[in-house]
């Protein structure tokens, strides 16, 4: 019993034979070969059944003596009536299913094929595969057995002969054209290397001839140049994907650039290449381990690649942009090679298609390349003229000479930098990247930046600020202005110009940001940032217990009889000593602002306890009332407060002031000098106001808004010069509401500037429309622009923005500001009215002729015109003409245009134009049309002959 099952067990089962017809082509045995690994150099099988169903055993002895003894079985049976002809093909080599670690490379798998009827089967010459001939008689059912050089046999094909021959030849010619278009590649870019003699080109070339060396292995063209057995050409294929895996790393490294200022990433990739290299001698003894370690660094390779090309394409690098389609390219090649040595991709055609692919990466590559060695020119050789006047120019003017030595890497300035920052002399000598751990943080990447892109352009002037530290620790402001210096062969090789400090002009804009948000008198937040901080406590409440804002409002008593009485002078030194005051009772969390002349916003967030938030209240009341001295007088003063808890989640910081300037308001009215905590009640007084302002806000959502249009006729000859735009709000309950209704309260909200943008915005299109329906007409636009908006730091990007939408002339427009818009912050407004007025819009001053009347505001802003305000128009004094005269002869004399409003008569309008006054707008010229009515109007004004 035991005997038998020994046999039994050495005794191979008989193979199911593979059916064969006359018109079958290719036949693929893989899948019904079956591999008998370690059997010995005899080995025994079964027989197919054959047309009988008699089975035979049958021995096969090993033919080599270093058989492992690895056999394959398979049984073919001819079914057709005639016999046939066919060939059967084991290649070496196979990619698909080759593995991704420790890969088969490919060598002999077939010593000799015995059948079990007649004679071992013919060998037919072939290079990259084992091909045996066979005749098979009709009806015949014949088992073969196959000795194996390998454990494994990727693939076996059953062939007709000349179907084989024709592919074999049409491979050929598909595998000539991509060696040959390879091969032209290499020697291509090998020679732009020597014509340009760029960094990038060798690299270029290097991967072009490693993707060539791997086509001549992988399309069999090596055999044909040298003799090479089956295991020198495992060794020469792990050689080939070595060279393209080491290739990569280089071209990458070398065409971004990344030694420039990734100096630790240089070595990390110095170690990666020696690695590489010191794989060409793993491949002579392990190609497997060799082969499969290049495959791994490749894909690593294409992977690290991606994420660099990406970083530095946002950082506007333009040769990773460039380098975006090729590498998307790779990464499709990638994946179908992962698909391919995986197995999960198997056809005869993918393998030499991975190869064209290769073909066509390089291909893209070698034009990015071109594309960067054939950009830009070279300066001509030369000295400056007049190069004795320009060097004693800029040692007169003080300016440091900054002087880069791209070639060399190496940075001097003349006079020596590092002295005026308290460093050693030449500390800041020598390559560009000594300067980065001197610079701020922040500044670092942009001017590394910097310098890449003026390297990359060729071209351009660099102007560059960035912050550097000085020895004290102090960092100062420099300023590069500098134009490269291109070589014979375009690339840059010097970086020339001037550094100079202007850390003085940044602290006065720094000084001026901060006047933007600070009073000026007191140094406290104003308004905008005291609600800003507010909502930021706000929401801290809403996630944590431990804060709970009390937000009280402080408004001086009887403050405007103390101005009237003492002076301004005596007022604001007042204000200073009870800030003072107030700021001594609070903590360093709390938050003290100026809200307006005379009132002070308090944040506290340092007590929570209701007593003693009532404490801290009658402490700031009894701080207010300790007497103050000034020019030897004793002046007491007192307090209304109003101060209100969070206590609602939903409460948004500009609600939360409100109500407590509601409690504040309640405690003046009941006589001052008191603490008044807010209760809803107080909202009755407000409710049309809050409710107004409620449907204001809805109003925007639902285009409640329209724009109405006074007309401005010029005074000369009575024709129509412009509109002022006016906006109206048609309630769906009230009716038409009022402007000097709902305009204070936008401006006591955050609604004043989606408001102001709406009327800028609907006014440019409405001009742009009449323009097309009428034709160009000589007529402009006036506009208000509230204090909200000319504090905003967004005005002059919104108004650029509207301009560029609307495709409106800047000429045609004119923003009218009253006297108090300009005088709450009259340095932001300067600035802010300048860069306005450089767009080419027009500013007009509004109700000149009340208020202060300031004529420094003419001078020191750049308004072009002046609006009359119609009380001074309308004054029927004797002194009125003289004073008429006079502004008007002013402005004139200015060169300014005068707008008089609120002209009564024809009689006034008359006088008013022998002044010289040169526009006018009432009632007695029209009332406020629509956009509608104003196209028919400049119809009829304007008809075409008069235009033309």
């Amino acid at each position: 019993m035991l005997a038998f099952v020994v046999l039994f067990s050495s005794l191979a089962l008989a193979a199911e034979p593979v059916k064969i017809a006359r018109d079958d082509t290719a036949l693929d045995l893989t899948a019904t070969t079956e591999i008998y690994t370690n059997q010995g150099n005899a080995f025994q099988v079964s027989t197919a059944p054959n047309a009988d169903g008699i089975r035979r055993r049958i021995e096969v002895r090993a033919s080599s003596p270093g058989h492992q003894g690895d056999w394959a079985v398979f049984a073919l049976a001819n079914v057709s009536e005639e016999q046939l002809e066919r060939v059967i093909v084991a290649p070496h080599f196979r990619l698909a299913g080759s593995r991704m670690f420790w890969p088969d490379l490919g060598s002999q798998r077939i010593i000799a094929i015995t059948p079990s009827e007649g004679f071992a089967l013919d060998r037919v010459p072939s290079p990259d595969a084992d091909v045996f001939r066979i005749t098979l008689n009709p009806g015949s059912v014949i088992t073969f057995v196959a000795e194996l050089a390998t454990p494994s046999l990727p693939q076996i094909y059953l062939w007709q002969p000349d179907a084989y021959k024709d592919t074999v030849n049409a491979f050929t010619l598909y595998r000539g054209i991509v060696l040959g278009i390879s091969g032209l590649l290499a020697v291509f870019l090998t020679i732009l290397f020597v014509v340009k003699g760029t960094s990038m080109l060798p690299a270029a070339a290097a991967l072009a001839w490693a993707v060539l060396a791997y086509i001549c292995v992988d399309f069999g063209f090596l055999e044909k140049l040298i003799s090479i057995t089956s295991s020198d050409q495992r060794m020469w294929r792990a050689g080939a994907e070595v060279a393209l895996a080491s290739s990569l790393v280089i071209f990458l490294f070398t065409y971004l650039n990344l030694n420039r200022w990734h100096v630790h990433l240089g070595y990390v990739t110095f170690a990666w290449i020696l690695g590489l290299v010191l794989l060409f001698g793993v491949a002579i003894y392990d190609p497997s381990i060799a082969a499969g370690i290049a495959r791994l660094s490749f894909a690593l390779t294409a992977t690290a690649g991606i994420a660099l090309i990406f970083y530095l394409g946002f950082n506007r690098y333009d040769r990773a942009i460039l380098l975006i389609p090729t590498w998307a390219l790779l990464l499709v090649w990638l994946f179908g090679s992962w698909l391919t040595v995986t197995g999960q991709l198997d056809n005869d055609i993918i393998q030499p298609a991975l190869g064209g692919g290769l073909v066509l990466i390089v291909l893209l590559i070698g034009f990015t390349v071109m594309q960067h060695a054939f950009a830009g020119g070279a300066y001509q050789q030369g000295l400056f003229s007049d190069l004795e006047r320009q060097s004693l120019a800029l040692t007169g003017s003080g300016d440091t000479v900054w002087d880069w030595d791209v070639a060399r890497d190496r940075v001097v300035t003349s006079p020596d930098i590092s002295i005026r920052l308290g460093l050693s002399p030449g500390t800041m000598h020598g390559p560009a990247r000594n300067w980065l751990p001197r610079l701020h943080p922040d500044d670092r990447d942009r001017f590394r930046a910097t310098l890449d892109v003026l390297l990359e352009h060729r071209k351009g002037r660099l102007n560059h600020e960035f912050r550097i530290r000085a020895e004290d620790g102090h960092f100062h402001w420099l300023k590069i202005r500098a134009r490269p210096v291109l070589g014979s062969n375009g690339e840059v090789i010097r970086c020339v110009g001037t550094i100079i400090d202007v850390t003085e002009q940044k602290n006065s804009i720094d000084r001026l940001l901060v006047d933007a948000m600070h009073d000026n008198l007191t140094g406290l937040p104003n308004r905008e940032v005291f609600l800003d901080r507010l909502q930021s406590v706000l929401t801290l409440a809403n996630s944590t217990e431990m804060v709970r804002p009390t937000v009280m409002v402080i408004d001086i008593d009887r403050y405007k009889q103390v101005n009237d009485s003492l002076g301004i002078a005596a007022g604001d030194n007042i204000l200073i000593a009870l800030t003072r005051r107030l700021r001594r009772l609070m903590k360093p969390q709390d938050t003290l602002a100026r809200l307006s002349g005379d009132e002070f916003g308090l944040i506290l967030v340092s007590e929570r306890d209701p007593a003693k938030i009532a404490d801290f209240a009658d402490a700031v009341s009894k701080a207010i009332m300790v007497p103050i001295n000034y020019a030897n007088r004793e002046i007491i003063l007192t307090a209304s407060i109003g101060l209100v808890s969070w206590v609602d989640q939903q409460e948004n910081a500009a609600g939360l002031l409100s109500d407590a300037e509601l409690a504040m308001y309640r405690a003046k009215r009941t006589g001052g000098n008191r603490v008044e905590p807010f209760r809803p009640a107080f909202r009755g007084a407000g409710t049309d106001r809050l409710q107004l302002e409620t449907d204001l806000r809805r109003a925007i959502e639902r285009k409640e808004l329209s724009m109405v249009y006074q007309p401005i006729v010029r005074l000369a000859d009575g024709e129509v010069a412009g509109f002022e735009a006016l906006m109206r709000w048609d309630h769906p309950k009230r009716g038409n509401v009022s402007p000097a209704e709902f305009i204070p309260i936008a401006e006591m909200s955050d609604l004043i500037e989606p408001l102001g943008m709406f009327a800028l915005e609907r006014a440019t299109t409405d001009l742009m429309d009449w323009e097309r329906q009428t034709g160009e007409i000589p007529i402009f636009v006036s506009i208000n622009l509230s204090s909200a908006q000319l504090l905003s730091s967004d005005l002059y990007t919104d108004v650029r923005s509207m301009l560029a939408k609307t495709q409106c002339d800047p000429h045609r427009i004119k923003l009218e500001l009253t006297e108090s818009v300009v005088m709450e912050n009259p340095e932001q407004a300067r600035l802010v009215l300048a860069k306005l007025k450089d767009t080419g819009i027009s500013l007009a001053l509004d109700d000149f002729g009340t208020g202060y009347s300031s004529l420094a505001y003419l001078t020191r802003f750049p308004f072009d015109t002046i609006k009359l305000d119609k009380a001074l128009v309308n004054d029927r004094s004797d002194k009125r003409a003289v004073l008429l005269k006079s502004v008007i002869a002013m402005a004139c004399g200015l060169e300014m245009q005068v707008v008089a409003e609120g002209i009564e008569s024809d009689a006034d309008a008359e006088e008013l134009g022998k002044l010289g006054c040169d526009f006018g707008q009432s009632y007695l010229f029209g009332a406020p049309l629509g956009a509608d009515s104003v196209q028919r109007l400049l119809k009829e004004r304007f008809p075409l002959t008069k235009r033309a």
